[in-house]
């Protein structure tokens, strides 16, 4: 009875296994949980390189926002710069007319002086036909009598007296004319210099515009194909969201009827072993033992959290007049008489002496007015020291369109830092090229 009993428990077990079992099933649940795997590891890329777009968007429009504001500097500064030439411009025409009326007045003056000159070759003529000669002692011998020596005397006095007060008067006039000649021409001269820097300036700042706004363009282009790779990105990844969610649900639904056909197979597996228990029961004339079976599951999770403090970020370093004007570089523009204003100063608008003055006052240093600050000034702010002694922080001076007509801020190295007309606030070399031709010498310690 024993062994018949154990032959149906067999049975039923082994049947139950065969219900039980669904290799269908797990290996179609297994496809698409390694399917949804390669997705889950191709939407990790696909979202890397969506990031990476993104940062390199963000780096493109800072960039081109940083570009814009500088093509609105060099806007500005072209503008003022154009003013300033246009002003010269009309100085120099008023100068040259003030130097062309000296030079008709001169020559009024000469044609004076030799109307003049005839007169006293006429007055001397004029004495030698009565018995003078133009020989004061002479004149004074001739004299037939006591009374023609007092007039022969008194005749060469007077014209001697009036004649001499009349040259003397009008070289005195013509010494002063050919004074003012050359100061107006110096001044012209001075006012031509000015208008050919500040045309080369112009010309400078115009090809800097046009060499931006080619960068700008191409800026835009980059951003537009990045915008354009990332919109793709997307979509890549929306789709691939969508076939994740598609496996997803497929897996869920699948999982769903292996669970019901579990379900189905406990229940007939029960259902087998009850009736052959039964069958068994009636067999044996004994009662039948019922087993019951249970299962149970157990889950354990841990959840952890580290707090990261915050850290405080390290106090600015202190900059010293080398290095305060480093933000201007690339942020800057040259405007001939620009920085004397909080707004140029704001919008990054400099020339050379305003820029040393604004760059020794971040460093607590007072160089005088702001308003009334020059190469001038500047050059009597300290103490003239030999350029063998140069070190860094002095002032540093060029003659470009006027002697000490430029000013900057040795850093060393034999590069200086200043506002250039060609580039805005940089740093340039004075060991050779340009810089080195154009210095003069003399070096400033504040």
């Amino acid at each position: 009875m024993k062994k018949k009993m154990l032959l149906l428990n067999t049975t039923v077990l082994l049947g139950l296994g065969g219900v039980l079992s669904t290799p269908t099933y797990a290996s179609t649940i297994q496809d698409m949980e390694s399917q949804k795997s390669q997705i889950q590891n191709q939407r990790q890329d696909v979202q890397s390189n969506i990031k990476a777009a993104s940062d390199e968007l963000t780096r493109l429009q800072a960039e081109q926002d940083q570009m814009k504001a500088q093509l609105e500097r060099l806007t500005i500064a072209e503008e003022e710069n154009n003013k300033k030439a246009q002003k010269t411009e009309a100085d120099i025409k008023e100068t040259s007319k003030q130097v062309e009326q000296l030079e008709k007045e001169i020559k009024l003056l000469q044609e004076k002086l030799e109307k003049r000159n005839d007169i006293l070759k006429d007055r001397a003529r004029s004495l030698q036909e009565s018995g003078g000669n133009v020989e004061y002692l002479q004149v004074l011998l001739g004299s037939s009598s006591f009374g023609d020596f007092v007039d022969r005397a008194l005749a060469v006095s007077t014209i001697v007296d009036a004649d001499r007060g009349i040259l003397k008067e009008t070289k005195n006039m013509q010494d002063e004319l050919k004074t003012k000649q050359a100061d107006v021409k110096s001044k012209l001269a001075s006012l031509e210099d000015m208008k050919a820097e500040l045309d080369e300036m112009t010309v400078q700042l115009a090809a800097q515009k046009k060499q931006k706004d080619a960068l700008a363009k191409e800026l835009k282009d980059k951003e537009a194909k990045n915008e354009e790779l990332k919109a793709s990105l997307q979509a890549k990844d929306s789709s691939l969201a969508n076939e994740q969610s598609t496996l997803e649900q497929n897996i869920k639904d699948q999982k769903a009827a292996e669970e019901a056909a579990r379900k189905a197979a406990e229940q007939a597996a029960k259902e087998a072993a009850k009736k052959a228990a039964e069958q068994a029961q009636k067999a044996a004339a004994a009662p039948a033992e019922k087993a019951d079976s249970s299962s149970a599951k157990a889950e354990a999770s841990k959840a952890s959290s580290n707090d990261v403090a915050p850290t405080s970020a390290p106090a600015p370093k202190a900059s010293n007049v080398v290095t305060v004007g480093n933000r201007w570089i690339g942020n800057s523009a040259y405007v001939f008489g620009g920085g004397r204003s909080q707004s140029d100063i704001s919008h990054g608008l400099f020339d050379c002496s305003s820029f040393v003055h604004w760059a020794y006052s971040q460093v607590g240093v007072n160089l005088g007015p702001l308003g009334s600050v020059s190469t001038e000034t500047l050059k009597h702010a300290g103490t003239q020291v030999s350029s063998s002694q140069m070190q860094p922080g002095d002032l540093v001076f060029f003659d470009t369109y006027k002697k000490d007509g430029h000013v900057g801020i040795y850093v060393g190295g034999g590069k200086f830092i200043g506002a250039q007309s060609s580039t805005g606030v940089a740093i340039a070399n004075m060991s050779s090229g340009y810089w080195k031709q154009k210095f003069n010498g003399r070096v400033v310690r504040i």
